[in-house]
């Protein structure tokens, strides 16, 4: 007797067991599946910063080999909206959230995560043919502000005419920044225009000699990189006096050193951002850049590192 219950009790605790098991796996796959160097995720980063994170990206998994990050590419405040939907673990944006938008999270029960991993700065690039490589600080302003809008407003002697802003597009950090440096309220100027991204910036750049062009420095920051290398061919890079000195003689490229001591007068920061509410893959990989593998790369990238000392050293002039 004792046997016939067992045996017909059996297939009911294995069906029991299994469904135990199977709704554990569907409730937490994230838990069992996926650790700070495993699992698949999608991440979004900011288009400005797209050369930075696949140079990122491209290490990780390498040193990770079941570890998958899938990133989008697209503008501040689509990658936000992307971010606060769930769509989207982690991004890297050049802004925290907002009040309001961290208050969002947790209403949810998410505690949002910020790491800053880099400071940044912009370029303003401009055509080869354009003899005008320095500019002043003022001068940025006044071409934002409508006092200067031709070439010759500059240099007399130039044979520019009216000067073509160009930016990647209207929701991005560049423009972002820009526009809160000058104050401009909300526009920007009517011969300000949208390329889409920073590489078709630099594309219309080249083909516009009037063209004054804002762009990540990342894009044109390493020679040793083919595609940086390769934009740098095609355009330069201004140099603009300090903010605090316009009328000096003294003028600065977004390089690391200027970025670093704040002499560039076009700076900001870059964080990290994770929704994650466990040890995921997410908080593993912004570890990886945090850390000084991750930090030499965004020194690489032309970028300041913001976790790990920068070395300044001061070459005198006999």
């Amino acid at each position: 007797m004792k046997t016939m219950k067992i045996n017909n009790v059996a297939p009911f605790v294995f069906l029991f067991l299994v469904l135990i098991v199977s709704c554990r796996n569907n409730a937490g796959t994230r838990a069992y599946d996926e650790t700070p160097t495993r699992g698949n995720i999608r991440i979004g980063v900011d288009e400005a910063y797209q050369l930075l994170a696949d140079s990122e990206i491209t290490i990780f998994e390498s040193l990770y080999k079941y570890a998958k990050i899938s990133p989008v590419f697209s503008s501040e405040d689509s990658i936000l909206n992307l971010f606060l939907t769930d769509s989207i673990r982690i991004m890297i944006t050049s802004r925290k959230l907002t009040e309001n938008e961290d208050a969002y999270l947790k209403e949810k029960l998410i505690i949002p995560r910020t790491t800053q991993i880099a400071w940044d700065g912009l370029a303003f690039i401009i055509n080869h043919s354009n003899p005008d490589s320095l500019l002043r600080y003022n001068t940025v302003r006044d071409m934002f502000t409508g006092k200067v809008l031709s070439w010759k407003q500059i240099n007399p002697k130039s044979r520019l005419g009216n000067i073509e802003i160009v930016f990647d597009n209207q929701g991005s950090s560049n423009v972002r920044l820009v526009m809160q440096k000058f104050k401009l309220g909300g526009k920007l100027p009517p011969y300000c225009y949208s390329a889409n991204t920073n590489a078709q910036v630099i594309d219309y750049v080249e083909a516009h000699p009037e063209a004054i062009g804002i762009i990540s420095v990342n894009w044109v920051s390493d020679p040793d990189d083919s595609i940086t290398h390769a934009f740098l061919k095609r355009v330069k890079v201004a140099g603009i006096t300090s903010e605090f000195d316009s009328e000096g003689d003294d003028f600065y490229t977004p390089h690391p050193a200027y970025i670093a001591d704040k002499s560039y007068p076009f700076i900001r920061e870059v964080y990290a951002i994770s929704r994650e509410t466990f040890a995921g893959l997410g908080r593993g990989f912004i570890q990886f850049v945090a850390n000084d593998q991750g930090q030499r790369i965004v020194l690489k990238m032309g970028m300041v590192p913001a976790t790990m000392p920068v070395r300044l050293v001061q070459i005198k002039k006999n």
